[in-house]
Formats: C-alpha cells, sequence, structure tokens
C-alpha cells in the first residue's frame, strides 16, 4: 500500500473475510484543520458554565438515587432477591460514574466552562473521587493529545514493533489467552498505567502518576501533582473512615465493584478508540499531528453513547477539537463528515465483539513489506 488509498485488510474471521475491513488514508489529507473547523457551527465551541453544570447535577442525582435505592430497600427483600438486585445496582452505578468521570475528562480539556480554575476545581473533585489522579492525568492526557499516532510521543495504548513484543505474546495467541489478557486489561489496566505507565511511552526512568518528580510532569507541573495526591489522599481518608462505620463489605458492595466497573470502561473505551487494524501508527519520519489526530475511531455503544456523553461516538471530533464541550460535538461530527470524507473513521461493530476482534488482530505494528513509506505502521497478529 502507498500513501493514502484503501486496501483491504485480511483478518482471521471467515465473515470479515467476505466483507475486509479497509484501511484509512495514511497520506496527508487533502484539507487543512483551520478548513474543517469552519465547517463547524461557531456555537459548537461555545461552554456554557449552566449547561455543563446541568450534567453534573443530572448524573450525581441519579448516583444518589442508586445509593439511596440499594441501601434503603435491598435488605428488605426476600431471599433471594437481594443476589440479583445487587448486580444490577453494579451495573447502573458504573455506568452512571462513569459519566461522572466523562465530565471530569472536560475538565481537564477546558470544556467544562471558560473558568479554568472552575474546571480545574470540579474536574479535581469528580476524579478524586473516584480515585483519580486529575491534573496527573489531565498533562500527560494532554501530551496524549499533542501526540495521538506517534510510536516515539504518544502517551497510551502505544503499540510494539514485532522486535519488542515479548517472548509470551504468542503463547497468548488463542482463545484463552485472548480471554486472559482482556480479564487483566479491564481489570487492573487503570491502576498498572497509572502506578508503572503500562501500555504508556518508554520513558529512561520509572515514570509514575502519582510521582510529582517523574520523567512525565515538567517543573512547573510539580505543585498540581502534589494536589492531585492530597485529593486522592483525602478521598482515601474518607473510604477509611466508612469502611470503620458500615465494613468493608458495605463499602465493596455500595463504591468499590461499581468503581471497577468504571475502571473497566475507561479502558475499554480508551483502547478501543485507538487500537483498531485500519489505524495507521507513525514514526518520527511520517507523523504530523493532523494525520495522527484522525487515526481514531468513533464507537457505538448503544444507549450507553448517552450515558457516557457521546465520548464513544464523537472521539474524532474531539481529538480535533478537544476543548469542544461534549453536548456539541455530535452536532460538530455531522458537520465535520463531509469535509473529512474516508479520512473520518466509525466502527459500529458491538463493543464487546470489538474487544474481543481487536485483541484478536491487533499484537503489534510494522510497516508493509516493500511499501515506501518505511514510518507508516499498521497491526499485525502472526508470529
Amino acid at each position: 500500500m502507498g500513501a493514502g488509498g484503501r486496501m483491504a485488510v485480511p483478518t482471521s474471521n471467515a465473515v470479515e473475510q467476505e466483507k475486509p475491513l479497509k484501511r484509512v488514508p495514511c497520506s496527508k489529507p487533502p484539507f487543512t484543520l483551520g478548513e474543517v473547523k469552519k465547517a463547524v457551527p461557531p456555537h459548537c465551541f461555545e461552554r456554557s458554565l449552566i449547561h455543563s453544570f446541568s450534567y453534573v447535577v443530572y448524573d450525581l442525582s441519579i448516583a444518589f438515587l442508586l445509593y439511596y435505592i440499594s441501601t434503603s430497600y435491598f435488605h428488605l427483600l426476600p431471599h433471594p432477591f437481594p443476589y440479583v438486585a445487587w448486580p444490577i445496582y453494579w451495573a447502573l452505578q458504573g455506568c452512571n460514574l462513569t459519566g461522572v468521570w466523562v465530565i471530569a475528562h472536560e475538565c481537564g480539556h477546558h470544556a467544562f466552562s471558560d473558568y479554568q480554575w472552575v474546571d480545574d476545581t470540579v474536574g479535581l473533585i469528580l476524579h478524586s473521587s473516584l480515585l483519580v489522579p486529575y491534573f496527573s492525568w489531565k498533562h500527560s492526557h494532554r501530551r496524549h493529545h499533542s501526540n495521538t499516532g506517534s510510536l516515539e510521543r504518544d502517551e497510551v495504548f502505544v503499540p510494539k514493533p514485532k522486535s519488542q513484543v515479548g517472548w509470551y505474546s504468542k503463547y497468548l495467541n488463542n482463545p484463552p489467552g485472548r480471554l486472559l489478557t482482556l480479564v487483566i486489561t479491564l481489570t487492573l489496566g487503570w491502576p498498572l498505567y497509572l502506578v508503572f505507565n503500562v501500555s504508556g511511552r518508554p520513558y529512561d526512568r520509572f515514570a509514575c502518576h502519582y510521582d510529582p518528580y517523574g520523567p512525565i510532569y515538567s517543573d512547573r507541573e510539580r505543585l498540581q501533582i502534589f494536589i492531585s495526591d492530597a485529593g486522592l489522599l483525602a478521598m482515601t481518608s474518607f473510604l477509611y473512615r466508612v469502611v470503620w462505620a458500615k465494613g468493608f463489605a458495605w463499602l465493596v458492595n455500595v463504591y468499590v465493584i461499581p468503581l471497577l466497573i468504571v475502571n473497566a470502561f475507561l479502558v475499554m473505551i480508551t483502547y478501543l478508540q485507538h487500537t483498531h487494524i485500519t489505524l495507521p501508527h507513525y514514526d518520527s519520519s511520517e507523523w504530523d499531528w493532523l494525520r495522527g489526530a484522525l487515526a481514531t475511531m468513533d464507537r457505538d455503544y448503544g444507549v450507553l453513547n448517552k450515558v457516557f456523553h457521546n465520548i464513544t461516538d464523537t472521539h474524532v471530533a474531539h481529538h480535533l477539537f478537544s476543548t469542544m464541550p461534549h453536548y456539541h460535538a455530535m452536532e460538530a461530527t455531522k458537520a465535520i463528515k463531509p469535509v473529512l470524507g474516508e479520512y473520518y473513521n466509525f466502527d459500529g461493530t458491538p463493543f464487546y465483539k470489538a474487544m474481543w476482534r481487536e485483541a484478536r488482530e491487533c499484537h503489534y505494528v510494522e510497516p508493509d513489506e516493500g511499501d515506501v513509506n518505511k514510518g507508516v505502521f499498521w497491526y499485525r497478529n502472526e508470529y
């Protein structure tokens, strides 16, 4: 494949082989970011403090309603109905709190309001309540947006060339191995990324999101990392007091299991936005910001699109205009599609099927053999 164009991508699934996935263009786009922005109605870039806070109030109201119902009535249910009610609560609360996570993510992008201090205050409170180091993640995530698709400088879910893949990977290239990998990724992926920078870009020394003096952060950012850590310590202290007052089992049911679901969705959403057999990655000889930003994928999560404030199906627009409020992103996406043309990427595969497919097909990246563009890398799974 030369630069640009569409090329059929073979997969190991017989049904998919009948309708091959088409690679997205990797050549320099025939449009500029300014031309794309002109297609978006100007009001889409306007941030409303009242409108943004309405989503905070709505999500937190749902969270407290679910909490009230579970703690006030579940123990009154006759056996065995509590064993049915609690999993329903976990699923609903986990999805709802993922929406809260997304609002804090908006704050990190300064997409919540016109006031940076408001965004940072709301983001710090919401993310700390979900045990997320707000400023730590905000700064590393900003660098992800600045370097999307770069094999050298991107910050998260950075694929490796085949020569750097672990020796054990080929032994996991089977259904049981993929299942094990997915379980570990969805349960431990988020804390492993925060603590050990797993799946992140390599640094010359140990990188940790809780370390103000780590290589991820600059000198001017260190004070904010301390503030993030203080927020987590405050939340941890609160949870410790809850355990003493209510018991550990109560905390697990009401808070911990929904939080694990939030973490799983967070990892899944991010993984599927940036991992697809048709998406290119670039080394320094080919990468530029616009091509990297376009190497992302909108996905369809059904009714959860709304619950997650459309972070799932407007990700391309989000990477192009990260300070745009989420409540304008659907309109903006519709507006930019004609301009982007085949550079707009969408996959409507149900997310649970997509996770399995990408885990099967996307193991490492390599340039196409014989391609003149040696700086363009594509996913492979052959060992």
